[in-house]
């Protein structure tokens, strides 16, 4: 494949100029790029913790704030139906301006035009467009026509080529390792902010113990200088982390794991108490959220101890 081929425009994207989009120079809420540079020149990942809750979204914040870590606030498409985006937008778009360390918002695997376009107006400060699905060079054109339209709105884009395996909401897909070359395509004919790539991850629940493909990684490295992102972190061992940080990963999902302590939260106040009510349970999930990002945030910080 020659990636010197220029990528012919597309219309696919035009029905996003109907609106335009909310200024975004707040406290605290800032661009994706921004934090992700930070990370990749201090030598760690930025944490990208997906919601689907208020009680969620206040456990990711206190544990960035408790940290003094800059994070991504992420909420995907196919949660949607759980956690509607006109709801838990403004949410996880008010918590990063009101929080005390930067935060960028991300829609995270966007598809629809219309979805995307509501999460732009609603303030967020980054899109993760899902074209995993499509053909290569299809991939890289709607890419990029967004990443030109977002930029105008001082808005990132988060790329992804190749496809992860495991469940996103949706029904199991079979994972297909990123061709280097074609990373160094998208990543140079596509103006992405970021590239999320398959090297081995999965999203949910692994079944075993992951095998990441570092010598994949460390060809894609070689041949991109966009920051990279690890999808799929919840399972992953702490030490793959570390290697995958130190081969060029710059932002790293968080969903699984946050999902299941919102869960077990619930559950073990539930068991504990003989007359339950709604805001003791509600301070436990928070809690059984805060203790989960934080060994995490640690994990991709590559720092000591932090109390939690």
């Amino acid at each position: 494949m020659n990636i010197d081929e220029a990528v012919p425009k597309l219309q696919f994207w035009n029905s996003l100029d109907e609106h335009e989009c909310l200024g975004r120079n707040t406290m605290g809420l800032c661009p994706m790029k921004n934090l992700l540079l930070d990370a990749r020149a201090d030598g760690r990942a930025a944490g990208a913790f997906n919601v689907g809750s208020m009680e969620m979204l206040m456990g990711v914040v206190a544990a960035a704030e408790r940290t003094n870590t800059p994070i991504v606030l992420q909420i995907a498409e196919k949660r949607l139906g759980h956690s509607p985006l006109y709801l838990m937008g403004p949410m996880m778009v008010q918590a990063a301006r009101n929080a005390k360390v930067d935060m960028a918002v991300q829609f995270d695997h966007g598809v629809s035009v219309g979805l995307i376009r509501q999460a732009v107006e609603l303030g967020f400060t980054s899109i993760m467009f899902d074209g995993s699905g499509l053909p290569v060079r299809e991939n890289v054109r709607r890419t990029a026509e967004l990443a030109a339209w977002l930029a105008d709105k001082g808005v990132n884009l988060e790329a992804e080529i190749g496809v992860l395996g495991g469940n996103e909401g949706g029904s199991e897909r079979r994972a297909v390792y990123t061709d280097p070359e074609e990373a160094a395509l998208m990543a140079e004919k596509s103006g992405c902010d970021a590239l999320a790539v398959a090297i081995g991850n999965a999203h949910g629940h692994y079944k075993g113990k992951p095998k990441l493909n570092f010598a994949v990684l460390e060809e894609i490295r070689a041949r991109t200088d966009v920051p990279l992102v690890l999808h799929g972190g919840s399972g992953i061992p702490a030490e793959d982390f570390t290697t995958a940080i130190r081969m060029g990963v710059s932002k790293i999902n968080i969903a699984t794991v946050n999902f299941d302590a919102t869960a077990i939260g619930a559950r073990e106040y539930l068991r504990r108490q003989e007359e339950p009510d709604y805001f003791g349970m509600n301070e436990a999930i928070v809690d059984s959220v805060r203790k989960a990002t934080i060994e995490h945030i640690k994990i991709f910080s590559n720092e000591g101890d932090v109390s939690l």
